[in-house]
């Protein structure tokens, strides 16, 4: 049996603990251990987006984060983002533009809109196509997704 290491970090504004072996990543700790299934597994080799996460400000593919690197560090997820009764804007804008279907790729590109808007408030459409690149979706076109992320920086300007 592997060794575990303990893990203290921060995960949407909550301080967690928990064990994991050093060679399980941020998002079998996430899904299995800590039962936030909001970050999904699509290729688990950091091409698709499905799992990305906010690490300390920073957009990651949390299928390609070792769990133990999360020691002190903070983690946004998308179970974090809403409060208890309101959605949050983005979500909002995903929903009221029909920005998804099957919703396997769904929390990752809200995860990357709002890193996105936290670095670049009022970004071109330009820009949102370049940062949502990393993300990918099967089920439709990109355009309803780029207007949801488009209506959301006109709404804060």
């Amino acid at each position: 049996m592997a060794r575990k290491s303990h893990v203290q970090t921060t995960i949407n504004g909550e301080t967690v603990e928990f064990l994991c072996e050093s060679r399980q990543s941020l998002l079998e700790v996430l899904r299995d251990e800590l039962h936030l299934t909001g970050a999904k597994e699509g290729c688990n080799n950091g091409n698709c987006g499905a799992c990305s996460v906010i690490l300390d400000g920073r957009l990651v593919n949390s299928c390609l984060v070792l769990g133990v690197e999360t020691e002190g560090k903070s983690v946004e997820t998308i179970e974090g983002l809403a409060e208890p009764d309101q959605l949050h804007p983005i979500q909002n804008a995903f929903l009221e533009n029909a920005a998804l279907q099957c919703g396997i790729c769904t929390p990752g590109f809200i995860m990357s809109a709002k890193a996105l808007l936290e670095s670049n408030p009022n970004p071109t459409e330009h820009e949102i196509r370049y940062w949502l690149a990393g993300n990918l979706c099967r089920c439709t076109g990109y355009d309803k997704i780029v207007k949801a992320v488009m209506d959301v920086a006109k709404a804060s300007a």
